[in-house]
């Protein structure tokens, strides 16, 4: 089993990367299957899998979702996966995985008129709530997760108006949305979408780890946009929710993982 991690984060320091090659180790730990993995730099080196892979994951990564359009490193992802949706068209039986994370799955809906991709007035960061759909409360990657789960957000744009027909006509659903505010006039964001059978993605960072969430908020920069937002109280009981076993550490341990070993039930079904 071949894994192409598609790293999106343009040279820039992140604890995602280190989370997604931890969870991949965990993996391969699990199966008795030979499994491989190749990180692609996409943005910042113009790097691209090609079709040999059966697992695609497409990173977070800085900058705006919108101002990329027609870059040469938005052409060649976007060959990719024009080319992954061809095959999983033609091949149903031997479908190629894939999955999104928070930028990734914001220019994937804006690319293929998914749904709105827009600026968001303020820094969404820190431990938020998720709260599933009517859908999502039937996805199998959130089958373990509570309703609301908890995950981590980091975002300066947000995915808003989806476009359901489109999303339905190819078997896909909204997962979840974000914690509705009531005194707030704006919109809920789309934080997940499972957009069919092999592609889902997250706006939310379910491959961080409580350890490196940790880390984060401990910067003055990170505990400011909490402090100012939330204020500190919010700040240091999402400090206690990282030690909290059903919250970032249950999304951590579930929704990757599971959906590492969906795509295993295709590549190995013996097994499965």
């Amino acid at each position: 089993m071949k894994i192409a991690i598609l790293d999106l984060y343009d040279g820039e320091a992140n604890e995602g990367m280190r989370c997604i090659h931890q969870l991949i180790d965990q993996f391969k730990s699990e199966v008795s299957f030979s499994v491989t993995h190749q990180v692609f730099d996409v943005r910042r080196n113009l790097e691209i899998a090609d079709l040999s892979f059966d697992v695609y994951i497409s990173s977070g990564g800085p900058g705006s979702p919108i101002a990329s359009a027609g870059s040469e490193w938005e052409r060649n992802y976007f060959a990719l996966m024009d080319g992954i949706l061809k095959h999983n068209r033609e091949n149903p039986h031997q479908r190629k995985f894939v999955f999104l994370i928070c930028h990734s799955m914001q220019i994937f809906c804006r690319y293929y008129n998914y749904a709105k991709v827009s600026k968001r007035k303020s820094t969404s960061f820190g431990v938020m709530p998720m709260h599933k759909t009517k859908e999502g409360k039937k996805e199998k990657l959130f089958g373990q997760l509570e309703d609301p789960f908890y995950a981590v957000d980091s975002r300066d744009y947000q995915i808003l108006q989806p476009n359901e027909a489109k999303i339905w006509s190819g078997g896909g659903q909204v997962l979840c949305i974000e914690k509705e505010r009531p005194l707030v006039p704006f919109e809920r964001a789309v934080m997940a979408i499972r957009f069919n059978e092999a592609i889902v993605g997250t706006q939310f960072h379910p491959e961080v780890d409580s350890d490196g969430m940790h880390l984060y908020l401990l910067r003055d920069d990170k505990k400011k946009i909490v402090t100012e937002k939330y204020g500190e109280k919010k700040y240091f009981q999402m400090l206690q929710m990282l030690n909290d076993p059903d919250k970032i550490k249950r999304t951590y341990r579930t929704v990757l993982p599971d959906f590492l070993h969906s795509a295993a039930q295709v590549y190995n079904p013996v097994e499965a």
